[in-house]
């Protein structure tokens, strides 16, 4: 069922970091502190980028500029409600700072939006998760400058007001939303990727694919009922300029992803994917994602023993993007009567000489099945470790992340969800 609002919105929001863009662009960032006023920063990372030496080499610029750099290298890949509150007690203990720098990672930026959340904000982390699964509450002051240094394609998180994580009791995935946690500034210098494992480099791309796929896709911003200024949310619905981000970044992915997978050194398709990467994060991050992350997050969150390629990882995981990508095919199925000619759209975008089927919603599904056989990822939710007695949990799981699910184009059930993991436990 569309929406037909009684009153319907004719405003929509955009927002956006500062940016700079391109080769190099880590090496000016005393320069960019200092602008910010910065005096005495902290540095958050994780272990594995930690050891390619790119966060010190961060943190030797910032001293050489006269800013005092401190490091938190412990940041866990996909992180989880006590490895969060670990680094805000690190930031509490070594505080005050006037700035954060995440080099890294959605993981290790996501990490530095907690942290600065929760030293600039009184209370404990889950007063701030997304309802239901915590309180919701909104911060009452403002920030420190963030500025984002991603060394994946792909989270988009440089661009974006959400904070993702784990929370293990509950074994469901969600997240913090507020405006105040974009970061100021994205510091994106694609030579910082060129490190990134082959299949680091596959599920983080399906992460911009599905960013862009699922905001392209979304509810248009005028299917809402009109809202009152104090209203507001980030995710506002399809607009006209995040749909422009979005198609750019599908553009430049048909032309690169498999290139940067396949070789890791070509710096040319590093950075377009990176770029790609980028454009993505500017347009989900205002029009919003839908049904493919709201299954994302219990598909991670319920994982039992799936090792993934490329991750250095002591624990099992299966890393968001490829979690997303798992049933992103089928939920294109079902959400394509919503807008059939933006998923086609999107089809031909992605895959300009592809043949389309007789059945013009196997578009966009078999399109997106090919690039992830094409790039290694695993074959549908069964390959990681799940089977039709997982669904009702996952369903379960998925139906808590009603954020995400309000910006689907169509209303979504609990019988819609089990279809699409029905769907999508063996792919090809």
């Amino acid at each position: 069922m569309t929406f037909q609002p009684q009153h319907p919105e004719s405003v929509f929001t955009y927002g956006a970091p500062g940016l700079k863009f391109g080769v190099g662009a880590r090496l000016e960032l005393g320069h960019d502190l200092a602008q910010l006023g910065a005096r005495r920063v902290l540095v958050v990372t994780d272990p594995g980028v930690a050891a390619t030496g790119a966060p010190d080499e961060i943190a030797d610029a910032l001293r050489s500029s006269s800013i005092e750099a401190v490091v938190f290298d412990r940041s866990r890949v996909e992180p989880t409600d006590a490895s969060l509150e670990e680094a805000i007690a690190f930031a509490r203990s070594e505080g005050p700072f006037d700035a954060i720098v995440a080099v890294g990672g959605g993981s290790s930026i996501d990490t530095a939006k907690a942290v600065n959340l929760l030293t600039t904000n009184e209370g404990e982390l889950m007063d701030y998760v997304n309802a239901p699964v915590g309180r919701a509450r909104a911060p009452r002051n403002a920030l420190l400058p963030l500025v984002a240094v991603p060394t994946t394609t792909g989270t988009g998180s440089e661009s974006t007001t959400i904070c993702v994580l784990d929370v293990v009791s509950q074994h469901v995935k969600t997240g913090i939303s507020h405006a105040r946690l974009r970061p100021t500034l994205a510091v994106v210098d694609p030579e910082l990727t060129l490190t990134q494992p082959a299949g680091v480099t596959a599920a983080s791309g399906l992460d911009i694919l599905c960013h862009a796929l699922e905001s392209y896709t979304a509810r248009p911003f005028t299917s809402y009922e009109r809202k009152q200024a104090d209203q507001r949310v980030p995710y506002c619905g399809s607009n006209p300029i995040a749909d422009m981000w979005s198609e750019k970044a599908l553009s430049l992915m048909a032309g690169s992803f498999r290139t940067a997978v396949r070789d890791g050194g070509d710096l040319a398709a590093r950075t377009e994917v990176a770029m790609a990467a980028t454009f993505a994060g500017l347009g989900f991050g205002n029009a919003g994602v839908h049904i493919p992350h709201a299954n994302a997050y219990p598909i991670a969150g319920q994982v039992r023993e799936f090792r993934p390629e490329g991750y250095d990882a002591d624990h099992a995981m299966v890393p968001h993007g490829m979690a997303v990508s798992l049933t992103a095919p089928a939920a294109f199925r079902f959400t394509f009567e919503a807008s059939p000619e933006r998923h086609v759209r999107a089809a031909e975008l992605l895959a300009p000489d592809a043949v389309r089927p007789d059945d013009p919603a196997e578009f966009l599904p078999q399109v997106l099945a090919q690039i992830m056989r094409d790039v290694g990822i695993p074959s549908g939710i069964g390959a990681v470790g799940f089977g039709e007695g997982d669904v009702d949990a996952l369903v379960e799981g998925t139906m808590k992340q009603q954020r995400l699910l309000a910006t689907a184009p169509l209303e979504v059930r609990e019988d819609d969800v089990a279809s699409i993991l029905d769907q999508s436990i063996e792919l090809w």
